[in-house]
């Protein structure tokens, strides 16, 4: 498949930055696409910028499909944060005549993207194209865990058409599904229906409230690294870090706060495409949102350059295994911490069957703090929730 057809390639002449060799910025050493590339050029590559024109289906945020070009423009002014990520910019998804044919252009990057094994960070857009972002993932095949940092769950009534709000009531309708976990971070009880949260509760997935967050934001990183594909709703945060939104709200995550949520995602070995939406420079002010977007992704990248590969495989033994005794289960819970990172997991126990088909989602991601759970004889809610959906 031919991916020029649905890429429009970015202009370098419209992003300012120093091209000196004293002075080495983000924007030096990308290679751009252009229409007379094929994706044969991929292989050389770690990383894919993306930029998506479509906010037909955003919700009181028309204005956010020009987001990619002033994201970009702030993130190539940055100076490089690490020299041996390969990066290529694509360019932006050409927009359709339907949504759905944006939907179809951007699942068809993707999947090339993917079974190049190239992570795709797509900039712009409404965050209803998490939905093709899925349908990426179901197009190869591949059972995922979704992580939305967003203020809201996005669900709607199952009659309701398909937009920004409502896109995750279409992703778990979907038959036969492909997703195995879906996690919210920093929900506002006020922006979600009661109804919602039980029904999160009731499918075992794991939400997590801004305050909670906010509290303990390093229990946000074993939520990231558990992620196939995580999206990033600017609305998010708060309106005087991001006004750049049409729905943004007072209260939300502070910006530094979304820089070490990105860096998580980015140094989960697990998450192969990020995406950032609902950015709207019609409402930025001295585009103060693209920028925070902009160090968000440097973020990402950062933590991209610093992937360890330490997930706990018994070929390498380059961990520590421990068995907890839970008063009243048969079983133990087995954890295992990495001798090089400190990282947990937990082992999930399931039938031979089972383990075939869901091998990938067997070692659940976790903190100490679930260790010193187990260890007070509690078995830890992420324990939990995995082995509800694998029973």
């Amino acid at each position: 498949m031919e991916i020029a057809l649905y890429l429009e390639p970015a202009n370098p002449t419209k992003f300012h930055f120093s091209k000196s060799e004293n002075d080495p910025r983000f924007g030096d050493g990308i290679k751009i696409f252009s229409e007379n590339d094929n994706e044969d050029i991929l292989r050389g590559f770690d990383v894919a910028i993306l930029g998506a024109h479509e906010d037909r289906l955003a919700i009181n945020n028309t204005g956010c499909a020009h987001a990619a070009g002033q994201i970009r423009g702030h993130l190539y002014r940055l100076y490089k944060n690490s020299a041996n990520i390969r990066i290529i910019d694509l360019g932006d998804i050409r927009q359709g005549n339907g949504v759905n044919d944006t939907y179809f252009a951007l699942k068809e990057v993707l999947v090339v993207l993917l079974r190049a094994e190239v992570l795709p960070i797509i900039i712009g857009g409404s965050h209803d194209l998490a939905y093709a972002m899925y349908l990426a993932y179901e197009s190869i095949g591949k059972i995922i865990n979704m992580a939305t940092v967003d203020s809201r769950f996005d669900l709607a009534k199952t009659d309701e058409e398909l937009h920004s709000r409502s896109y995750l009531s279409k992703i778990i309708l979907q038959k036969p599904s492909f997703l195995f976990n879906f996690a919210n971070i920093g929900y506002q009880t006020y922006f979600v229906n009661p109804g919602a949260i039980k029904l999160m509760s009731n499918l075992f997935f794991d939400v997590h409230r801004l305050g909670n967050v906010r509290g303990h934001i390093e229990e946000a990183e074993p939520v990231l690294r558990n992620a196939d594909t995580v999206s990033f709703d600017i609305g998010s945060v708060r309106q005087a870090d991001a006004p750049g939104n049409g729905n943004a709200s007072p209260n939300g995550f502070y910006g530094e706060e979304a820089c070490q949520l990105m860096r998580y995602a980015g140094l989960s070995e697990k998450v192969s495409s990020v995406g950032l939406f609902e950015v709207n420079p019609g409402h930025d002010q001295r585009g103060q949102t693209a920028h925070l977007s902009a160090q968000m992704l440097w973020y990402f990248l950062d933590g991209f350059s610093q992937r360890s590969n330490d997930f706990p495989d018994e070929k390498n033994g380059q961990y520590i295994k421990y068995y907890v005794d839970m008063e009243g289960h048969k079983e133990d819970i087995v954890f295992y911490k990495s001798k090089s990172t400190d990282r947990w997991w937990m082992e999930i126990p399931v039938s031979e069957e089972k383990r075939s088909k869901y091998r990938r989602h067997l070692m659940v991601p976790c903190s100490y703090l679930d260790y010193q759970t187990a260890c007070n004889n509690e078995i830890p809610d992420r324990w939990w929730q995995a082995y509800q959906k694998l029973m």
